[in-house]
């Protein structure tokens, strides 16, 4: 089986978040010489496959097999990995089967690496991710078998293929400032406490605004109000109690810590509260990283393109990596249709990311 069967194939399993459909089972076979984890909580699958052979470094792919809905719409059946001018059409075409089925070809192929080589996969990325890679990492680092390197196949091109890898990500600043005043009649404003009119004092100190200047890797981190609340929708009663939700997309340089500070500054003269949580910590990968160098290397050898080096986009499981302590990159086909009607990638692609991989593994030799 070539690196296209396998793909097709891997499109067929209807593995739609949490399930893998059968697919971790075909995997295995596939991978026969491979020595098999299953590590398995609540309705999440996940699986660890790896081989030594030999005492250097441990390089470990990963990925997801789940995938989102179809929907509605479709111009072919979205588990039937259909060709169709010179495209190849179905859900997770480019999310991210196109990237799996590229790894596992490569380390099925290789009969000769310096060290480890070993597969992450899961069947929760596209969910909560709660009970997916963050517990295959768990249990690596209780057996003392974390990789040093890790190469998470998400699509990541932009206009061509090897025209981006990514080697971070932002992190996401959930908040919610709710505001309280005292409820009354429009017509007496003096004898109430608007919460309205005292947040519109602060927002323009706050909507929009860059809490850092980013650097060569981020954009700067911007204060970005998403929802404000407050009334029972009629115009002669002022609010008792408003509420203003927010994100932050961060960078490296500001911590939910800075947020906090940011909001006190404006709100320590009212009666709030804030609530805030941290979905996912930015990471930056060091430009200097063996990862980074093999894989630049490998792209420009099939592509005859140099990379750039991104941090943008929204979250993906490289975040779980990196808290491990791993070197992280991600590197995929074009990004254009993820999780849209008739997703869709190319032959060329698949086989040119399949020849990427195969020369990482080379370049670690």
């Amino acid at each position: 089986m070539d690196v296209i069967k396998l793909f097709e194939k891997l499109i067929a399993f209807k593995s739609i978040t949490p399930t893998d459909d059968g697919a971790f089972e075909f995997i295995k076979e596939y991978l026969s010489d491979f020595k098999v984890v299953e590590i398995d909580k609540e309705d999440v699958k996940n699986l660890f496959l790896y081989k030594k052979f030999g005492d250097g470094v441990h390089l470990s792919f990963a990925g997801h097999i789940d995938v989102v809905p179809a929907g509605d719409g479709w111009d072919s059946d979205p588990f039937v990995a259909t060709h169709r001018d010179g495209f190849i059409y179905g859900r997770g075409t480019q999310d991210m089967k196109s990237g799996l089925a590229s790894f596992i070809q490569a380390v099925k192929e290789t009969e000769n690496f310096n060290g480890t080589i070993s597969l992450i996969l899961t069947s929760d990325e596209e969910g909560d991710a709660k009970y997916g890679t963050i517990e295959v990492l768990r249990y690596l680092k209780e057996k003392n078998f974390l990789p040093n390197y890790a190469i998470v196949a998400e699509p990541t091109c932009e206009e061509v293929f090897g025209d981006s890898i990514k080697v971070g990500r932002r992190g996401s600043i959930n908040g919610v400032i709710e505001k309280k005043g005292i409820q009354g009649h429009a017509a007496y404003p003096e004898k109430s406490k608007n919460p309205i009119h005292k947040v519109a004092q602060v927002l323009p100190f706050m909507a929009g605004i860059n809490l850092d200047n980013g650097d060569e890797f981020f954009s700067p981190s911007q204060f970005v109000i998403t929802d404000i609340r407050a009334g029972m929708e009629v115009t002669n009663v002022t609010p008792a109690n408003l509420k203003m939700m927010f994100n932050i997309r961060n960078s490296t340089e500001t911590t939910k810590e800075d947020v906090e500070k940011f909001v006190h500054k404006y709100f320590k003269d009212m009666d709030y509260t804030l609530t805030i949580s941290q979905s996912s910590k930015s990471f930056l990968t060091n430009k200097d990283s063996l990862v980074i160098q093999h894989i630049v290397k490998a792209i420009e050898s099939v592509t005859k393109i140099y990379p750039k080096l991104s941090t943008a986009g929204g979250t993906s499981d490289a975040r779980f990596l990196n808290e491990f302590g791993i070197d992280t990159i991600e590197f995929g086909v074009k990004n254009d249709t993820i999780h849209s009607i008739n997703e869709r990638t190319t032959k060329e692609e698949i086989i040119k990311l399949y020849e990427v991989f195969k020369r990482v593994i080379n370049n670690f030799n």
